[in-house]
């Protein structure tokens, strides 16, 4: 056979082997409902179920002979799909369940699985590839649901096979206390309480015999070594082809402890009941007692026994008692049977003195309700009995010492007023007075007060004294107590008051008059002013003579206290200090007229014999000053104005706090003024050398704070000698 005739042959050879290979793969789609598509070798489209293409919404007409990538816009062209086609499916005729989830363009995303197997001819490498493709999404989505609600839910599920644990959810996990690898895998009862482990598993056991599963409650401890409480149910099932037991348990931990506590509790109230010191007891509707606790005893000295045997409500109380308790009983039946239950108070209190044992009374307080069944009709009467003997006793004492209290308070020196304020829209309008004492009216002149406004006892208070309106306005609301000196125009009178605020919108004035007081005060005041310009026209002839004598130390002098009062006006000192350290500053070296004047102004250094005695002047300034009646310490701020902070100074070494702050104040604007000044015996050093001088030595020989202030005022507020 010739090269033509042989090509010709294997053409129709391959072509028959196709047409073999279509019939077949035609006859597998025929009996196939899941889409299906056959590719020829060059991964082309050949034929494809009417599934495929009624899922994937494409036309045949438009499918046939299209590369397979190329179908709907790329759609196909998904990785998993080329590795399984152009990678495993040449080294393997077959792969199945190859999971693939794609956005397709048209269906959106889905979940496929996909199955594929090649077809080789007999002879020739050719082949076709038949691919079938099961939508999987719902499955892939119930079996997520399914997994979700096994991890989330509140109840632990396991599942136990030859006593080890091999499903657990994420509940049983955090009841557990454990990672899940630490539990599966292992033996279930080693998390089991020791003394609950056998009775676990013979709930297990029956269960796999068939036993009807019922739920059991047993002690879990957990991975920290706590004890927890469990009730759980289990049931036979097969798991991967062998028998096990599904198990789902509640963490019931809080139930029991809740459990525990009740109990507790019940126990607490019987011996409560038992034990309490007031008596508790029950009546049926003939007045007999059903039941009474022990602590009657300690209360009438009878037993419980002999009380329900022998005595009714009638051998119990006090003939006029008995009335009162007969008559509150008698009216609250009288309105169930007029059917005005709606009337009837839930309890009622009375004060009953009973009888006790030994022949004497008890005074107690019994609050007593109905006992009522399902059909709203009374069937007895419960309450409870207290002991009010001793408060009874202090009630009689409190009425005594009221009466005492109240006799002080009428026969009190100082004026009493009780108040209501009266507010509209939370601003304060009047004030109703509730009480006085005999004081009140006294002291004010005012008569018949209580019950009535002040508007209607002083006319215009609100307006003439805003001031002390609404101290008792602002009392009355916060409460806080004020004390406070004022004139009362309307009165026109001096009070002292102290004011506070007993209950919310109420007040208490205490006072008393002090018109003459203050008449003294400003009589004593004016003796003080001209006591003041008195001095201040002695300190102005010593100064005058200090300056006739030696003008150098009456310059000195005027700028001294000048610079002394600037510096405590920036300290904040009070005005009447500051106004003394001035007076005293302008005679603080009047010491030196008592010394000769050719010392004073020689220009050539001093002996130590003269400085000696230039030293002594601040005490020669002390004795000229110290019987001069001042309102002002001018013989002591003279006397230290030499002192050093460290002890260091003259005359007496005073240290720190020992040396007044005027005096302080005195030092440093003294040695400034010294020091930047001319004197007789040397040329002025310049205010500079004066601040470095005082800035080096601060807290040293000088006071530090005033130092602060003395530097301040020259170098950022341009103060000047002058």
């Amino acid at each position: 056979m010739n090269d033509q005739s042989q090509t010709k042959y294997t053409r129709i050879q391959k072509k028959a082997s196709l047409d073999n290979a279509l019939k077949y793969a035609e006859s597998i789609i025929n009996t196939v409902r899941e889409p299906l598509i056959i590719l020829d070798h060059d991964l082309k489209i050949i034929t494809a179920s009417r599934s495929f293409y009624d899922f994937f919404k494409v036309n045949p007409k438009e499918t046939v002979g299209q590369f397979i990538y190329d179908l709907d816009n790329k759609q196909w062209d998904i990785p998993e799909l080329r590795e399984l086609l152009e990678t495993i499916l040449p080294q393997k005729t077959t792969f199945d369940n190859y999971e693939v989830e794609h956005d397709f363009a048209i269906i959106g995303r889905r979940t496929m699985l996909l199955n594929a197997r090649q077809i080789k001819r007999t002879l020739g490498k050719e082949r076709i590839i038949l691919v079938a493709i099961e939508d999987i999404t719902e499955r892939k989505q119930a079996e997520n649901l399914y997994k979700t609600l096994m991890e989330k839910s509140l109840v632990a599920i396991f599942i136990v096979q030859d006593g080890k644990f091999r499903f657990i959810n994420t509940s049983a996990i955090a009841y557990a206390d454990y990672d899940a690898e630490e539990l599966v895998g292992r033996d279930a009862d080693t998390i089991v309480y020791p003394e609950d482990r056998e009775m676990v598993k013979k709930k297990g056991r029956a269960m796999l015999r068939g036993d009807h599963p019922v739920p059991y409650e047993f002690r879990m401890v957990t991975k920290q070594g706590q004890i927890r409480w469990i009730m759980q149910m289990v049931s036979p099932i097969e798991y991967k082809g062998n028998p096990a037991i599904l198990g789902n348990a509640v963490d019931i931990t809080e139930r029991k402890r809740a459990e525990e506590m009740l109990k507790e509790s019940e126990n607490k109230y019987r011996l409560l009941a038992d034990n309490i010191q007031d008596v508790i007891f029950v009546l049926d509707m003939n007045l007999k007692y059903t039941y009474i606790s022990p602590s009657v005893k300690i209360m009438r000295g009878y037993e419980p026994e002999e009380i329900l045997k022998q005595q009714s409500i009638e051998h119990t109380l006090t003939p006029s008692s008995r009335n009162l308790a007969l008559k509150a009983f008698s009216e609250i039946m009288e309105l169930e049977k007029s059917g005005r239950r709606d009337e009837m108070p839930l309890s009622r209190t009375l004060q009953l003195e009973m009888r006790r044992k030994d022949g004497t009374t008890v005074w107690t307080e019994v609050n007593f309700s109905f006992i009522r069944d399902e059909n709203n009709q009374s069937v007895g009467i419960m309450g409870v009995t207290r002991d009010i003997t001793d408060r009874k006793k202090a009630e009689d004492e409190l009425r005594k010492s009221e009466a005492r209290y109240r006799g002080l308070f009428e026969h009190m020196s100082e004026g009493f007023a009780y108040c209501r304020m009266i507010f509209d829209n939370g601003e304060p309008q009047d004030f109703i007075y509730l009480d006085v004492n005999n004081a009140f009216e006294t002291l004010t002149g005012l008569h018949n007060v209580i019950g009535k406004k002040v508007s209607e006892v002083i006319p215009g208070l609100r307006e003439t004294d805003p001031q002390l309106f609404n101290i008792y306005a602002r009392v009355s609301l916060t409460g806080k107590s004020e004390k406070f000196e004022i004139f009362v125009e309307a009165l026109k009178m001096w009070f002292s008051i102290s004011v506070y605020g007993p209950e919310k919108e109420h007040f208490v004035a205490v006072f008393d008059v002090i018109t003459e007081r203050k008449q003294a005060e400003k009589q004593l005041y004016q003796t003080l002013d001209r006591l003041k310009k008195a001095v201040g026209t002695t300190i102005q002839v010593l100064g005058t003579a200090s300056e006739a004598r030696d003008p150098y130390t009456a310059g000195h002098q005027k700028r001294v206290a000048d610079l002394a009062r600037t510096i405590a006006t920036e300290m904040g000192l009070p005005t009447n200090t500051i106004e003394g350290i001035r007076m005293a500053g302008s005679i603080h070296d009047i010491g030196k007229l008592s010394i000769p004047a050719e010392i004073l102004s020689k220009p050539t250094k001093l002996t130590d014999l003269e400085f000696s005695l230039i030293k002594e002047h601040p005490r020669s300034g002390y004795e000229m000053l110290k019987d001069v009646e001042s309102p002002w310490p001018l013989a002591q701020i003279v006397y230290q104005h030499h002192e050093r902070m460290n002890g260091t100074g003259y005359p007496r070494n005073l240290k720190g706090d020992d040396i007044l702050i005027e005096a302080r104040i005195m030092a440093v604007a003294d040695v400034v003024e010294a020091m930047a000044s001319h004197r007789p015996y040397r040329p002025g050093l310049g205010i500079e050398s004066a601040l470095e001088e005082i800035e080096k030595n601060k807290g040293i020989l000088y006071d530090n704070d005033i130092v602060e202030v003395c530097l301040r005022l020259f170098r950022e507020k341009g103060f000047q000698l002058t």
